[in-house]
């Protein structure tokens, strides 16, 4: 209580917090849509390639671990899946390369 016994009240505008509100939120939104498009053409190309890329690598994990306790038989089959594999994780390297190439000439 102020002197006198007075209170100070301040008194919002509910329109001015609605205009606040929206600028906020037309601000957070351009922010979210410039760190979604990241400057760069390919990103998701780029992100679904790496994923791709960690896949194969976990299949050339298996494929190796496959190697502990397969049939002396069966062991061409899973070189030639390993061989598969590599030519894979090659192919998706070399993409992701030209990606790189495209966006940083």
């Amino acid at each position: 209580m102020g002197v006198g016994g007075h209170l100070h009240q301040r008194t919002i505008d509910p329109t001015d917090l609605n205009t606040r509100m929206l600028w906020r939120t037309i601000i957070l939104y351009a922010i979210m849509t410039v760190c979604a498009v990241a400057f760069h053409e390919n990103t998701f190309a780029v992100f679904e390639l790496k994923e791709d890329l960690q896949i194969r690598i976990m299949n050339l994990w298996e494929l190796f671990q496959q190697l502990e306790y397969v049939d002396p038989d069966q062991r061409v089959i899973v070189y030639e899946e390993i061989t598969h594999i590599r030519s894979e994780i090659q192919r998706i390297v070399d993409l992701l390369i030209q990606h790189d190439h495209a966006q940083h000439p």
